[in-house]
């Protein structure tokens, strides 16, 4: 699917920020996840390989919530270096667009500045925080972003998320949940948990090849390889990707 596909559907701005960061053409998961409903404020589950693009999903469910004024957009990371890398990467993309807060830090505060802004990145722990403090802005969030959601099962800090994600279901009746991961044993299960629709795709930028060395010789297993359809475009991309 060409990027000129979203010029009617999302905001002209959004647009012309995808097309300054040369986005030609949407892959795999992307384009499923629109057919799911991603712009109208479905729930999603995507379940995709690292750097097949799961990034582009959710930024354009927060940054179209946030310029159409559905509400704010609040993305949960497993870790506060994550989430700091996160910033730095929303800010230089979106920040002419709308404003980008950063909250990791003290447990005990409500940070009530983050008040002014759309676009929120924090840890579970400090969203579990700043529930618990009764902070008034929450009921402005429309999308709620939890990446890594794997981490369910972690037991650190699975209960705080399983936790967090109950809450936020509870107390914001319309929010648009979207999970990200690209390992979840049980992805049906979750999805049904979540109320989201499933989206699971095998593409991936550099195709990975599973294969044997022994004595000299490396043999592939071509049973292994993707069979799912891609564009001649992105096709010849990764071909690139593959020479280098």
């Amino acid at each position: 699917m060409d990027i000129s596909s979203l010029k009617e559907a999302i905001p002209e701005a959004l647009y012309t920020v995808l097309l300054q960061q040369k986005h030609q053409e949407l892959r795999p998961c992307q384009e499923k996840a629109l057919g799911k409903g991603l712009l109208a404020g479905k729930n999603l589950l995507v379940c995709t390989p690292t750097g097949s693009g799961k990034t582009l999903v959710a930024e354009l469910a927060c940054t179209n919530a946030i310029l159409t004024r559905r509400g704010k957009a609040v993305y949960i990371a497993p870790l506060k270096s994550l989430a700091s890398e996160k910033y730095k990467q929303m800010t230089s993309r979106y920040g002419q667009l709308m404003r980008v807060a950063l909250s990791i830090g003290d447990m005990d505060a409500s940070d009530p500045y983050l008040a002014e802004y759309g676009f929120i990145i924090t840890t579970s722990e400090k969203l579990d925080s700043l529930i618990r403090h009764g902070t008034p802005w929450l009921k402005e969030v429309a999308v709620v972003i939890i990446d890594e959601i794997h981490l369910l099962n972690d037991p650190g800090r699975g209960p705080t998320l399983e936790i967090l994600i109950t809450i936020l279901r509870k107390i914001l009746k319309d929010v648009q949940l979207i999970g990200l991961s690209a390992t979840i044993g049980n992805p049906k299960e979750l999805a049904a948990w979540l109320g989201a629709e499933l989206i699971i795709d095998h593409w991936r930028p550099v195709e990975l090849k599973k294969g044997i060395y022994f004595d000299g010789e490396l043999v592939f297993d071509e049973s292994h390889r993707s069979s799912e359809p891609v564009s001649e475009s992105v096709r010849q991309d990764r071909d690139k990707k593959h020479k280098i």
